[in-house]
């Protein structure tokens, strides 16, 4: 078992360039996920502090000092300035992101590792993407402008905690939003780990704020109209409270919401290229991640010798303590959620689902449960979203059957087939509602440079694609010489 520890720090708030301590919310604290032992007390945002940042949100939007050559690269310098700094603290964010989300250390390493890259693409965005383009109009003088959208809310959840709020920050500070930023309650300390990183960067002033807090911070600063932009990711009760607010003065949103996404297994598949790649998405950040897949339809035929693969599979991981070198899946990052995953799990046994969880539990009282398969429920029933380590299976006859069902509750986000013909395959996944759909495999890089994903239907609103900051935080604005010789 892991014996050296890090101190997760008291959460503190980033309000107009000065940090500032927490009002604390009773006698509640978050948890160590491993051991269930209290790290630090669960905090809030007072209003008044609320409304401060807000106030220097709003002043520290400056549309005209943005685009000029000088302006560009100085902000894209400071973008560099910090993920070197990041780089520096690599090891502290990987060990906290495992203590608060529960994810290996292994696993958090490498995405602490990423970070880096992924700031410098937004530099290498703030400087290549040209801001003003000049427009074939007839000889007449008529530009395109990419604007930032203003003041940006990006709430983030306990899932990504390093990562989403480091690449949603640098995106919008690449397009010229200036952010506050609220983490999830649940596991706040990368974040701030994270801000700091930016704030020792030298942020101009105003560019980037931290607050902290649970769902109603959240509420209060989505619904205020000196907030422009929302950035949300999260569960859909949450992102449908924020639309709503957001319709009162059209903010601009994108919101990823995701669901429970299907995985085709076709008549043809191959079962240890199936059982691995399912093995490996429900797993990965212990199956807690909004792409990873949750109701498979198998055809009959490879029903039953799927479940005994993955039993077989899920059997030999090793569960443990987070920190463990050896570890390949820690605990459920917080009781809230544990709650919920137990209770989906008795949900599906209530629809005539076998339950099995086949891997050995740790000698550790904290929120570990073993992966788990449910196989044989009604899937046009098992339609809740998962999100842990856990699977719904379902017998289909054919391909048209497997989409039927997975269309009639799509998730919208992500979707998977497997198939041994590879043609058929892809032409299957293209008709499945869903942004993205993977064909024989469960990994979460894009599955091509230029990839791109819309979020359908229920996953939310917006998605994810090349030059993100300059798509999501920035909008058109044509301005020109207008014409008596055109039509009307």
């Amino acid at each position: 078992m892991a014996s050296n520890k890090i101190k997760i720090p008291q959460p503190v708030n980033y309000i107009a360039d000065d940090w500032r301590e927490c009002p604390t919310v009773g006698d509640a604290w978050n948890v160590d996920p491993n051991t269930r032992e209290p790290v630090h007390r669960l905090v809030t945002t007072a209003p008044d502090d609320l409304d401060r940042a807000l106030r220097h949100a709003e002043r520290g939007y400056d549309i005209g000092g943005l685009w000029d050559e000088d302006a560009r690269r100085e902000r894209a310098g400071i973008l560099e300035r910090v993920a070197g700094i990041i780089e520096s603290r690599a090891e502290d964010i990987a060990r906290t992101d495992s203590l608060t989300s529960g994810t290996p250390i292994s696993v958090t390493r490498k995405v602490a590792a990423f970070l880096p890259a992924r700031i410098r693409a937004a530099a290498a965005d703030l400087v290549n993407i040209p801001r003003v383009t000049r427009l074939d109009a007839g000889g007449r003088d008529v530009r395109l402008h990419k604007v930032p959208w203003g003041p940006a809310a990006i709430l983030t959840p306990w899932n990504g905690p390093s990562f989403i709020p480091a690449a949603k920050i640098a995106s919008a500070m690449a397009a010229g939003c200036p952010v506050i930023l609220k983490p999830s309650e649940h596991a706040p300390g990368s974040a701030q780990i994270v801000v700091e990183c930016f704030v020792e960067a030298g942020l101009p002033s105003g560019a980037l704020q931290l607050v902290h807090g649970a769902g109603d911070v959240g509420a209060r600063l989505t619904a205020d109209p000196r907030v422009k932009i929302v950035s949300f990711t999260g569960g859909p009760g949450a992102g449908r409270a924020i639309a709503r607010a957001a319709a009162e003065d059209f903010k601009v949103l994108q919101l990823e919401l995701g669901g429970n996404n299907p995985v085709l297994v076709l008549d043809d598949a191959d079962l240890d290229v199936t059982a691995d790649g399912i093995l490996d998405g429900m797993t990965k950040l212990n199956g807690q991640w909004c792409e990873g897949p949750g109701k498979i339809l198998a055809h009959r035929s490879l029903l039953g010798p799927l479940v005994e693969a993955l039993r077989e599979r899920i059997s030999k991981l090793a569960v443990g303590h987070s920190l463990d070198e050896d570890v390949e899946i820690g605990p459920i990052s917080n009781a809230p959620h544990f709650k919920t995953l137990q209770s989906r799990v008795e949900g599906l046994r209530d629809l005539g689902a076998s339950i099995h969880r086949p891997a050995r539990l740790p000698e550790l009282d904290g929120f570990f449960m073993s992966p788990t398969i449910a196989a044989g429920a009604d899937p046009a029933r098992a339609t809740a979203e998962l999100f842990g380590p856990v699977v719904s299976l379902h017998a289909v006859d054919s391909d048209e059957q497997a989409l039927r069902i997975a269309n009639a509750h799509p998730s919208g986000l992500d979707a998977y087939v497997f198939g041994a013909d590879t043609d058929r395959a892809i032409d299957v996944g293209s008709r499945i509602t869903a942004g993205e759909v993977r064909v024989n495999g469960a990994k979460i890089a894009d599955l091509g440079e230029e990839s791109a994903q819309s979020f359908w239907g229920p996953a939310g609103i917006g998605g994810h694609g090349p030059a993100e900051s300059v798509r999501v935080f920035c909008g058109d604005r044509v301005v020109g010489v207008d014409s008596p010789d055109l039509p009307l």
